[in-house]
């Protein structure tokens, strides 16, 4: 019978946490706070009336009225038990929705003015609806949540008033408190069946989710433990057999390996893709080498493991001092590097380009780098690679595929982080198999080398933190994608005086080394050094010099030998002669005349640079020109450009006009048999032509490079450090060069600059000034010469003019 409920007076007021109580629920409660313990003694004294308000948040201990919720509901005391802890077992059951109007917090209870907000529906065809479907809704919902009992579902059956029925069923769904809350605050019956409906929905919905997904892992559960299953029957069945016991220990240790490899994710996972498909695999077929091949590839190369730089700059530079003499820029640049590795951990692995001649040092230098970074170095020659295969690997569909020699490199270096030298970048080539320097541009580019992908690997693996350094001869066979990835370092041919530095303090004590010596069997002096640099020697870095050395050592260690080994020799001229022969080069040597029609040039070669005697001479003819020397269709064009411009400024020369019209001029470039090509030479051919024209001399002691126009400009041309290097070999002291190589004296070597004078000229006029023997007798027109002497005073011809235009005639200098 349901209690009499006065709305007059105060109830207690019992707080509760995590629970929602609605009318006609029974419920067992649990009661430790002192006050709430005040509070069902004081309703217990009373009517065993009691008001129950749920917390909005259960942390608090002592609620106020911000904390409770405003609607609650009052409950009638069922049973109490005081319990051996202190706290009290109580069970209510609700009678009542009811909305808290006022709140009392004394220091000993709460007590709670409280007003009916329940509302009665009359009844309709509507509401009977209604009711059926929240019945058919609650059954979905019973079948579905197994802890909901059938038996709720059938007292509910029972329940005909539509308030009672709603509040039952909400007391059996497992729903949030704020749902359950949102339930009890809704006083209209109508308006709490379609809100419970709604609910009821919702969690049939999550509970369908929630039953697909215990199926799947159910179904993926029984599919692991069937395997696990028929994998140990199959154990079991070979170990009885007495086969595949290896195998699966071989399984079993790939597995483990690659977990320790700590691939990439992609990695790992096609890893064990292809570890699946070799246990189903007969061992002896010729597939599972296939794959056993393909995931060792990937277990061995490296994923994680690096070493750590050395950013040290000091031990940097004495590491490569110690290695190599001189080649400042370059030792600059890795010093950089390391500064800045010092103060960012971002940065990219730069890729270097060292261009220069054979036998520099290009490659010992890539070592050294390594050495003073402290990483370990590989090297790949790219001389002759014409397949792109090479770089990428083949695919595994191929019998006896393999990576490409990237990822091979990579293995053998064992760390993420290695210095990577690409040796003889300039001399790949392409055919049908595809093109291996296109294949390089993903590898050298480091905005796409994080994820290089090598057509055997068949996954991404990041390059990013490799150093890489590569290699090339000349600059311009190198093809213009790869060579705008890359940071050009130009290593020049070494000058006389390093490559004495270089044998004395590193060649010489290798070699003596080498071939069991001791110091004090030979004695090589820098004269003999010298010596067999210029006459057994020509080359632009020190390998020829190195083997020259290392057989002079051999026939001192024979005679070491047979005499003793306190037995010593001292190395001069007439033992290298009797050591090594006669002498095969002549350095040093120039013409000792001035001659008509035989002029200086400068030449750039791979093996550094070279003097190039022009000469030619006038035989019978119509004014015709013939080359020889095998000069290349530039070279053949500049000395059309040099006749031309010649025969179009005649009138402003003495030149007479029988040998212009009537005369052939043969031009020849000595070696015939060398290639020769390039346009540094025109002005060369120009003062020759001149010569020839006019029968003036061209002074011995002068050399010359630049390019001429028709308007008689002289143009810059590349490697000046190595033709001016040439000339002081031949002991010419006075070089000239076009003017806007001026700037490019910077790179000359101090030694070589103090001995030597440069003339910058920018016209054709000022170079036949400078290289006529008697340029006066060559310009008509006397203000010009007089205009070019002021020009030019005090550096190459030194005579006086006086008013009437004669002169005393040159005075030639001699070196400086």
């Amino acid at each position: 019978m349901r209690k009499t409920i006065d709305f007059s007076k105060n109830y207690p007021l019992l707080p509760l946490r995590d629970v929602v109580v609605f009318p006609h629920m029974v419920i067992p409660l649990f009661v430790g706070r002192e006050k709430s313990v005040k509070a069902l003694d004081n309703a217990m004294k009373g009517d065993r009336l009691i008001v129950l308000a749920t917390q909005r948040d259960a942390h608090v201990s002592v609620p106020e009225k911000e904390d409770l919720y405003e609607v609650g509901s009052i409950a009638e005391i069922l049973q109490l038990l005081k319990l051996p802890d202190g706290t009290i077992k109580v069970l209510v059951e609700g009678i009542a929705r009811v909305y808290l109007s006022e709140f009392i917090n004394t220091s000993e209870t709460i007590e709670a003015a409280i007003r009916d907000i329940e509302r009665e529906v009359e009844g309709s065809p509507d509401l009977h609806a209604l009711k059926k479907t929240l019945l058919e809704t609650f059954e979905k919902y019973v079948k579905l949540n197994k802890k909901v009992p059938k038996e709720a579902f059938t007292s509910a059956e029972s329940i005909d008033d539509l308030s009672h029925l709603s509040d039952i069923i909400s007391s059996h769904v497992d729903m949030k408190i704020a749902y359950k809350q949102a339930l009890l605050d809704i006083g209209n019956p109508e308006e709490r069946v379609h809100k419970l409906i709604e609910f009821i929905n919702g969690e049939i919905e999550v509970m369908y989710i929630e039953k697909k997904i215990q199926g799947q892992v159910r179904k993926q559960m029984e599919k692991t433990q069937k395997e696990y299953y028929l994998n140990e029957q199959m154990k079991v069945i070979k170990k009885e057999l007495g086969q595949g016991e290896g195998e699966v220990d071989e399984i079993e240790e790939l597995k483990k390996s690659i977990e320790e490899a700590k691939m990439s994710q992609e990695a790992r996972t096609k890893a064990l893709q292809e570890v699946k498909r070799l246990e189903k695999m007969p061992p002896m077929s010729a597939e599972s080498a296939v794959v056993r091949n393909y995931i060792e590839w990937l277990r061995d190369i490296p994923w994680h493991k690096k070493t750590k730089d050395n950013r040290d700059i000091e031990h940097a530079m004495n590491i490569l001092n110690e290695d190599h003499y001189g080649l400042d820029d370059v030792k600059e640049r890795i010093i950089e590097y390391i500064a800045v590795r010092q103060l960012s951990k971002k940065l990219k692995g730069p890729i270097l380009c060292f261009v220069g001649p054979p036998g520099v040092g290009k490659t010992s230098l890539g070592r050294s780098v390594a050495r003073a970074l402290g990483r370990r170095f590989v090297r790949m020659s790219l001389g002759g690679v014409r397949d792109e295969a090479e770089i990428r690997g083949h695919r595994r569909t191929y019998v006896g595929a393999l990576p490409g020699r990237i990822i091979q490199l990579m293995k053998k270096a064992g760390t993420v982080n290695p210095l990577v030298l690409l040796d003889e970048v300039d001399k790949m080539s392409m055919d049908f198999r595809g093109d291996p320097s296109s294949a390089l541009l993903e590898v050298l580019d480091p905005e796409q080398n994080n994820s290089f992908v090598d057509h055997y690997m068949e996954v991404n693996y990041d390059l990013s933190q490799v150093m890489f350094i590569t290699t090339a001869n000349v600059q311009h066979k190198i093809p213009p994608p790869l060579l705008d990835r890359m940071e050009i370092i130009e290593i020049s041919s070494y000058t006389e005086p390093e490559k004495l530095n270089i044998a004395k303090n590193f060649l010489l004590a290798k070699q003596i080394e080498e071939n069991g010596l001791r110091k004090e069997n030979i004695e090589y002096s820098e004269d003999a050094i010298l010596y067999t640099i210029r006459h057994y020697t020509r080359e632009a870095g020190v390998r020829s010099l190195e083997r020259v050395i290392a057989k002079v050592c051999r026939k001192v260690a024979r005679e070491v030998v047979l005499n003793g080994n306190d037995y010593g020799r001292v190395i001069d001229d007439k033992i290298l002669q009797q050591y090594l022969g006669p002498i095969k080069y002549k350095y040093g040597i120039k013409e000792k005349n001035n001659e008509v029609g035989l002029a200086n040039g400068l030449a750039w070669t791979e093996v550094g640079g070279d003097i190039l005697n022009i000469e030619a001479s006038l035989i019978k003819g119509k004014g015709k020109l013939t080359l020889t020397g095998k000069l290349g269709e530039v070279m053949q064009e500049s000395a059309q450009a040099a006749l031309t411009f010649i025969k179009a400024n005649q009138q402003f020369f003495k030149i007479q006009d029988e040998n212009v019209r009537n005369r052939d001029i043969h031009l020849h470039v000595p070696e015939g048999a060398i290639p020769k090509d390039g346009p540094s030479a025109g002005i060369t051919m120009a003062v020759v032509i001149g010569s020839l024209l006019s029968g003036i001399p061209v002074r011995c002691d002068v050399a010359m490079t630049g390019e001429i126009t028709l308007r008689g400009k002289v143009l810059p041309i590349g490697g000046l450090k190595e033709k001016i290097l040439a000339a002081h070999r031949a002991d010419i002291w006075h070089v000239i060069i076009p003017q806007e190589n001026e700037k490019d004296l910077e790179k000359i070597p101090d030694h070589v600059k103090e001995q030597m004078i440069f003339h910058p000229v920018s016209t054709m006029e000022e170079v036949l000034f400078l290289s006529l023997e008697y340029p006066e007798r060559f310009f008509k027109d006397e203000n010009k010469t007089r205009i070019l002497y002021e020009r030019w005073k005090g550096t190459l011809h030194d005579w006086k003019v006086d008013i009437a235009g004669t002169d005393t005639g040159p005075t030639v200098p001699g070196p400086m």
